[in-house]
């Protein structure tokens, strides 16, 4: 699924009141802090991450959550990165139209 331009600034305005759920720090994306997402994103569809650490790393834990869990990316300021997938079984957000 790829989000439209007007669908992600839809989700970019929804993340400015969120709160991040799960944070990766020194030891990386570790079983453990994969299945937190994975369930985050389960229960939320729409999450920030806090990932420590430096800029290409960040890049490479990005990738690597969007691949794993096909997650949509929808943006990152700094340190944190929000991601959305939705719930096939019980979808929390309503998203706009893909082409307005």
């Amino acid at each position: 699924m790829s989000l439209s331009n007007a669908q992600k600034r839809y989700l970019r305005g929804l993340t400015h009141g969120i709160n991040p759920v799960v944070m990766v720090g020194d030891k990386g994306l570790t079983e453990n802090v994969l299945q937190e997402i994975d369930q985050a994103l389960d229960r939320h569809e729409l999450i920030k991450v806090r990932l420590r650490t430096d800029r290409d790393t960040r890049r490479a834990f990005s990738a690597e959550i969007e691949r794993r869990f096909g997650a949509e990316p929808v943006h990152s300021i700094g340190q944190v990165a929000c991601f959305y997938r939705r719930n096939p079984r019980k979808p929390v957000i309503e998203l706009p139209r893909g082409g307005q």
